[in-house]
């Protein structure tokens, strides 16, 4: 089975690179899951360095796909994410891919970002609308400023996401806002330091997608 759906939505390319990476990896004491997104880390980005920053909640692969499963949208802070998630949303489990750009103003408020204050305003409509369905998967390459405010937001009361992949890039804010995500209790797949971006967490979700079609 699972070498079915394999073939039906994987590129001959990308396997022979995953076979590489498996053996330059050689053991890594992580779970079938955990694996793939370390595979598909590498692949998106060419850096086997990445293994030693990656870091999982208990069981987060599995929250996440289980949460897919059940029709949980997939939030992204960036356009560039969205449309990278949104062709394997497509051909595995047809979740639903927003931007928190969506609900940002038009410019920024003083003192916060366009983002914080669209994921602010994202997440109160959306688990308004969402009832007793799965909270959204979140993912943040880019915008430290808005994984805090939604952490903010659950410290305060409000549902929790289903999942955080939390792999905002750069310097100013942001290593601090993944420690915050680590001791936070929810579940999530983080870059710690300071890598990240568009492209790994939309690998990440790529990753748990393609899975999702082989897990029950």
């Amino acid at each position: 089975m699972i070498g079915v759906v394999m073939s039906t939505i994987d590129h001959p390319i990308f396997l022979e690179s995953i076979r590489f990476i498996k053996a330059r990896l050689g053991h890594t004491g992580l779970d079938p899951l955990q694996q793939q997104v370390l595979e598909r880390l590498i692949h998106s980005s060419g850096d086997f360095g990445l293994q030693s920053f990656l870091r999982f909640s208990p069981c987060a692969c599995e929250e996440g796909i289980v949460a897919l499963q059940a029709g949980a949208t997939i939030l992204t802070d960036t356009a560039m994410a969205a449309a990278a998630v949104s062709p394997m949303a497509l051909r595995t489990t047809n979740s639903q891919v927003r931007i928190v750009l969506e609900w940002a103003p038009e410019k920024s408020v003083l003192g916060n970002t366009r983002t914080a204050v669209g994921i602010e305003r994202a997440w109160r409509e959306l688990c308004d609308e969402l009832c007793n369905v799965c909270s959204p998967i979140v993912l943040i390459g880019s915008a430290p400023k808005a994984l805090e405010a939604l952490l903010e937001l659950v410290d305060q009361g409000a549902p929790p996401p289903s999942l955080i992949i939390g792999m905002p890039v750069g310097f100013i804010g942001v290593a601090e806002s993944k420690r915050r995500l680590s001791n936070s209790g929810l579940p999530y797949i983080l870059l710690e330091g300071t890598r990240g971006g568009a492209g790994l967490v939309a690998a990440t979700m790529n990753a748990l997608l393609r899975a999702s079609l082989v897990v029950s």
